[in-house]
């Protein structure tokens, strides 16, 4: 006999209170909740870039699958129910190895199996320059080639589901068909890209901007550049890290503004340093990095980023703040719309939809979204 259980908040989207019914980790019935309820009810954080978190590092050469396990349920406490673990740049190797480790984590844990739908691998098809390079080792960029692929997939059970390439390789437009018949979503990022190229990229199937308006050369002509042209295609939707370290006030309220909320994801792209105390850092990822007490962490002597440490629950807040935003409109970019892209009701507080749901009372002054309980499939964690 299947058990129902009945969860109650506000909705965020109307401030009404509501009663959603759960049974065999689905939603079965939304119905009106109690006046009396306190706190609201929204669905799980879906953040389509975790590079790692509390001290895992999906890109360590000695990763384990027993450090993803654990990383999935302790980013999973603060929100997060889908996360797409995130491999940057790196020798096939260890790129292999690396998906090896992930796909064997979620053989082994039916909660990661479910939080980790797919790999999203940024690279290690991007810019070789300064600037658009970003942290990634500028002696691993090389060109798209399927064929190595093809190899990755082979090694992980098809489990790469999203790249991240820059599209001013002369072989992008067959790739990013290619990769798009194979349905493995591709996004543009880390570039130093003609117009024209982003166009053709885009006319031959890719669909997401990769934290727009980050990994980026810090001069550009005014226009046409790479920036305007992926505000202005409406095809694309556009990630954005909105810790307050990534993206100014003015550039995230203009972008948001230019793509429209319902075309914007937030993605918090953290690294293994997010949660733990200031300090200098040897990581995989930029080498010496250093996390600054106000959460920013860069390239030891450069101005340039070398990952975020501020979760998508700190994130949401920080965004509604940077874009003048709702609550509602915060949480879809967090939900709704990233769901989107991993399947057709992730991310969703519909009937039918998977029972990943949190109950908070934020946002808190802190920051956050002040998460009580977290539900992934039916179960609280």
């Amino acid at each position: 006999m299947t058990t129902t259980e009945r969860v109650s908040g506000r909705d965020p989207t109307t401030g009404r209170p509501i009663t959603v019914s759960v049974a065999a980790g689905r939603i079965t019935a939304i119905a009106p909740g109690p006046n009396d309820v306190s706190g609201w009810i929204a669905p799980g954080l879906v953040d389509l870039q975790v590079n790692g978190y509390a001290g895992t590092d999906l890109n360590a050469e000695d990763l384990a699958s027993d450090q993803v396990v654990a990383l999935v349920h302790r980013l999973a406490a603060t929100g997060t129910t889908t996360i797409v673990a995130t491999l940057i740049t790196a020798s096939e190797a260890d790129l292999t190895r690396r998906l090896t480790t992930i796909a064997a984590a979620r053989a082994a844990d039916p909660l990661t199996a479910h939080c980790i739908p797919f790999v999203h691998v940024e690279g290690p098809a991007l810019s070789d320059r300064d600037g658009p390079r970003g942290a990634h080792p500028q002696s691993q960029i090389r060109p798209p080639d399927l064929a190595e692929i093809a190899r990755w997939q082979a090694a992980c059970g098809g489990l790469v589901g999203m790249i991240t390439l820059s599209p001013h390789w002369p072989n992008t437009s067959e790739t990013v068909r290619a990769l798009t018949a194979q349905g493995v979503r591709v996004a543009l990022g880390h570039t130093d890209a003609e117009p024209a190229q982003i166009t053709a990229a885009v006319d031959a199937g890719a669909t997401l901007s990769t934290h727009l308006g980050n990994g980026v050369a810090a001069l550009l002509p005014r226009h046409p550049n790479l920036i305007w042209t992926q505000l202005a295609e409406d095809r694309l939707v556009a990630s954005l890290i909105a810790d307050g370290h990534h993206l100014d006030r003015a550039t995230f309220l203009s972008m948001v503004r230019a793509k429209g909320p319902q075309r914007v994801i937030l993605v918090s792209d953290t690294a293994a340093l997010a949660g733990l105390p200031p300090g200098i850092y040897d990581q995989p990822i930029g080498g010496r990095v250093e996390l600054s007490a106000d959460g920013r962490l860069s390239m030891c002597g450069t101005p340039f980023l070398a990952g975020a440490t501020r979760v998508l629950a700190q994130n949401l807040v920080h965004a509604m703040a940077l874009g003048d935003l709702t609550l509602a409109q915060a949480l879809r970019m967090a939900t709704e719309t990233p769901g989107r892209l991993v399947d057709a009701d992730r991310g969703h507080l519909a009937v039918g939809a998977p029972a990943d749901l949190i109950r908070f009372e934020g946002p808190t002054p802190e920051g956050t979204l002040g998460v009580r309980q977290v539900m992934v499939r039916g179960r609280w964690l």
